[in-house]
């Protein structure tokens, strides 16, 4: 019997599938490609909300448990994905550079908000209220990370290229039966395909539809991420991605001209030498309204378990949220409040 079947092979479920192999777990991973957030994310971690200039939710704690655990991933599969860059923020006016140095004497933010100007100048932007600078940041490449994990899984017979047929569950009180396959638990990290399930879809998942860009800029030259209304990111060979949008209505992958209008008019702001679009692209972010991951197990169920809203931040949030899972199921240590998905089961009572 295998301790673990994972429906999902985005960030959420191959957080939670190493996770459990670290643990000396069995899994299965069940997943056809057929959600693509994780693949079209920008992939940026940042411990800061610049809009706002406030601390994300648990950033330390996340940034170690992420830094082991992309470490492990790069051991693992002999492949780079996490790369530290700075990133920098663009002032557009005095009172920005001011709104900087207050944030960073708040307690939660010091951390991670550089006290000092940076003056460097980079050819293809204007820059003349300088840039304050972002610690602990970077980008990890999710489709590189999501191409090897799943070759690594099929490597090793742990992956089922199949849409997940729901009807095939037969729930047991000492395990859960798919198919052929007979598991302790199932782990249900499909992202916003989770509205296909019927065992978690009337959970209040809205889904944030983020569109972004390729740019080839020859002439822009940048070593570090810069973020203002949107991120520019070095990619090498004159290759930079940008993003991202935000679009509550739209929930189609499908890029858009509105979304790419509204990014070329950004970028427009930020750099001032020529670009050509490569690529547009475009996807749903499983994202809640009070903006916490949705984490827990089934209120009837208690064999069927949910790994899901991470929004915007699942390189961050991936890692922390899945061992947090994987504790509360193991060792019965108690979830966070606040991402447990029973704030929601209470409300029904």
């Amino acid at each position: 019997m295998l301790d673990y079947i994972i429906v999902g092979s985005g960030l959420a479920g191959i957080s939670f599938a190493e996770i459990a192999l670290k643990n000396d777990k069995s899994i299965l991973v069940i997943d056809d490609r057929s959600q693509n957030s994780s693949r079209v994310a920008g992939g940026l971690y940042n411990p800061v909300i610049l809009k706002r200039f406030s601390e994300v939710w648990k950033a330390e704690e996340q940034l170690v448990v992420m830094e082991e655990f992309y470490n492990n991933i790069e051991a693992k599969l002999q492949t780079k994905v996490n790369f530290k860059l700075p990133i920098l923020r663009k002032f557009f006016s005095i009172e920005e550079q001011n709104n900087w140095f207050s944030a960073s004497d708040k307690p939660l933010l010091a951390p991670f908000l550089s006290t000092k100007l940076t003056f460097k100048k980079y050819f293809g932007i204007d820059s003349p209220f300088d840039y304050g600078e972002v610690l602990h940041t970077g980008y990890v490449d999710t489709n590189l990370l999501l191409d090897k994990y799943q070759e690594y899984l099929i490597q090793n017979k742990l992956l089922l290229q199949e849409s997940f047929d729901y009807s095939e569950i037969d729930i047991q009180d000492d395990y859960v039966q798919y198919k052929e396959h007979k598991a302790k638990n199932i782990i249900f990290a499909e992202g916003f395909g989770l509205h296909a399930n019927p065992f978690f879809q009337d959970l209040p998942l809205d889904g944030t539809k983020g569109e972004l860009l390729i740019i080839k800029a020859p002439k822009l030259d940048l070593d570090i991420i810069v973020n203002t209304s949107v991120f520019i990111l070095p990619l090498g060979n004159d290759l930079f991605k940008v993003g991202a949008t935000y679009n509550w209505k739209d929930k189609t992958d499908l890029p858009t001209e509105e979304g790419k209008a509204e990014l070329v008019d950004r970028i427009k702001e930020i750099i001032n030498c020529d670009f050509e679009i490569v690529s547009h692209f475009g996807g749903v972010r499983p994202t809640v309204r009070d903006r916490r991951p949705i984490i827990g197990t089934h209120n009837q169920y208690k064999r069927l378990h949910l790994l899901n809203g991470l929004g915007t931040r699942g390189v961050m949030l991936g890692p922390a949220m899945a061992k947090d899972l994987f504790d509360f199921i193991e060792n019965k240590t108690a979830l966070d409040p606040t991402i447990d998905i029973n704030r929601f089961y209470k409300k029904r009572k």
